[in-house]
């Protein structure tokens, strides 16, 4: 089991949520104080540094126009992390490709970081959240269609090395030609994530690594499962290997039970300050009218932050959307985890998420580095519930 320590970098600071009508796209930007803005840049990397001291990897990501995530550009939190850790894995998860205009800029700006890394970076391309589609002015038909797309063409760039070549489609270039080149040869591992077993084919012929968010058991296990199959047939193999599959959550360890879970509950206002406005929120045509009734028709979401929003931690963690508590506790809670969705090797460990305090969260990662991951590597198949 490989841990990536992720965290959102959010600024938390914000007015009564009465007093607006949605976190994302639309809070004004003057309830952002720069100069306690500028300390919490500092204290995040600091908590990247440390868990890369610590033998933790690290994953980083972008969102646009929202106190959630400080971190409009994956490029610079990645270059950042590139140049001040010294071991840990760089996941970026990742590049909304088709939020994004210019995919070249993307091969480019993710060979720099690679080169920078001396080749510990992880690339990951994301179809990039609904109420990412009002900031980039972006079309929501064809969002799929533009990711593969984009995908394609910066592999292309990143493994041409004879020349410029010419790409027309959606996007139109006369002459690709990126310098650098990558570090990692033909390219940094690729990763990617969907929340749909629909999605899940064509990753899964491309051996990718995919991730998921907070699903918790039933969703998780359908979402592995379709992986599976997929992989399976496709290279003609009996098993999948497990880290080809990622697993986000909320982790929260401590020296109590009480003192873990109190930890989650703070870290909690990543879920519960969720407020995003309906048509933000669903943007029409980002997902099928078909798939838009179904949704719709099911009521309010079973996985993801959406159904966690409100929700106690003890719901939190009895629905492995978090792992919280002692290190024997995070354990537990993990080995049922792995045993129920099939197994799993990476978790995307969120462990600062909103108002827990920087040494509370380092108190956490020491823990979790400590008593917690070195157990972790006993998880396999024995596990495994059918």
């Amino acid at each position: 089991m490989e841990t990536y320590y992720f965290s959102e970098n959010p600024y938390p600071y914000l007015p009564a949520e009465e007093t607006y009508d949605s976190i994302r796209a639309t809070l004004p930007n003057r309830a952002f104080d720069p100069v306690l803005g500028a300390k919490l840049y500092q204290r995040y990397f600091d908590e990247w540094q440390v868990a890369d001291e610590l033998g933790l990897n690290l994953m980083t990501n972008e969102h646009h126009q929202t106190p959630t995530c400080l971190h409009p550009s994956v490029a610079i939190s990645s270059a950042i992390l590139a140049r001040i850790t010294k071991n840990a894995r760089i996941t970026v998860l990742g590049n909304p490709l088709p939020m994004r205009r210019d995919p070249i800029r993307i091969a480019e700006e993710m060979a720099v970081v690679d080169t920078i890394s001396f080749g510990r970076l992880n690339v990951g391309f994301v179809k990039g959240q609904p109420y990412e589609v009002l900031p980039a002015n972006a079309p929501t038909i064809g969002i799929s269609e533009r990711l593969w797309e984009a995908h394609d063409l910066i592999l292309k760039a990143w493994t041409s090395h004879d020349g410029p070549f010419n790409w027309e489609g959606t996007w139109h270039y006369r002459n690709v030609n990126i310098w650098p080149r990558p570090y990692q040869q033909p390219h940094p591992p690729i990763w990617m994530t969907t929340s749909t077993v629909g999605s899940m084919a064509r990753i899964a012929r491309h051996g990718y690594v995919v991730g998921t968010f907070v699903g918790g058991f039933e969703h998780t296990k359908a979402l592995f499962g379709a992986y599976r199959k997929t992989y399976q047939e496709t290279f003609g193999v009996s098993e999948t290997p497990d880290d080809r599959l990622a697993y986000a959550a909320l982790v929260a360890v401590a020296d109590s039970t009480e003192a873990g879970m109190e930890r989650l509950r703070t870290m909690q206002w990543y879920f519960d300050s969720g407020k995003v406005a309906r048509h933000i929120a669903q943007p029409p045509g980002y997902v099928p009218p078909q798939a838009f009734l179904s949704a719709a028709r099911s009521g309010p979401p079973k996985s993801g932050p959406g159904a966690a929003r409100g929700k106690p931690a003890e719901w939190l963690v009895e629905n492995g959307m978090a792992f919280a508590g002692t290190p024997d506790d995070v354990v537990a809670q993990m080995t049922r985890f792995y045993a129920e969705v099939g197994g799993f090797g990476n978790l995307m460990m969120m462990g600062q998420a909103g108002r827990l305090g920087h040494e509370e969260t380092v108190n956490s990662l020491e823990l979790y580095a400590r008593e917690v991951a070195p157990r972790l590597s006993e998880l396999n198949h024995s596990l495994v519930k059918a």
